[in-house]
């Protein structure tokens, strides 16, 4: 039986890893999508508005998490996009709330370029045991993470590095199919 899973892409909303990594960025949330996944994104300018319409583009479900309470506050207060979502769970928990809830509703995620956010979506992702995948030479704090992994003396065996976009989707997608085979088993 085939399961749709979650995948969150974390990214920049705004910097210069924004430019750099837009490309890359498309690549995932298309990769998601053609192998029948959902993609999950933190409802922002950026990287992940990108991933959210590139998702759409697939012919896939995008669904955004907004730090604010309502729509109105989305548009007016924090100044974030509509389109190229299908669905925006309005949080109501700022940055750093709506960041908590993306991550824990997501299966994995998948970090592409990235700022002091991405490097927040990512701690949760490691606190919550979460498959991670890094693109590396996406730029932004995804050349970051393996100091901050050896700074924190975490492990890294559900964490995959790799430079391409594709392979990397399929990478994670294998650790997230293992992890839920041993929980079907029991």
């Amino acid at each position: 039986m085939k399961h749709t899973y979650q995948i969150c892409i974390s990214g920049a909303a705004a910097g210069d890893s924004v430019e750099v990594a837009s490309g890359f960025v498309k690549d995932v949330a298309k990769e998601v999508i053609r192998r029948g996944h959902i993609v999950l994104t933190g409802a922002s300018t950026g990287l992940p508005h990108i991933a959210a319409l590139a998702a759409q583009l697939a012919g896939g479900p995008s669904i955004g998490f907004s730090p604010a309470a309502n729509r109105v506050a989305h548009i007016r207060t924090y100044h974030l996009p509509l389109n190229g979502f299908d669905t925006i769970l309005y949080t109501g928990f700022g940055y750093t709330g709506r960041d908590l809830l993306l991550v824990r509703s997501g299966d994995a995620m998948i970090m592409v370029g990235g700022r002091i956010g991405t490097l927040n979506e990512l701690t949760i992702a490691i606190e919550e045991h979460k498959p991670i995948g890094v693109l590396v030479g996406s730029g932004g704090e995804t050349a970051e993470v393996q100091h901050v992994l050896k700074a924190a003396k975490r492990i890294r065996s559900n964490i995959i590095f790799g430079d391409d976009p594709v392979k990397l989707v399929a990478d994670v997608i294998k650790v997230v199919d293992k992890k839920y085979a041993k929980l079907r088993k029991n």
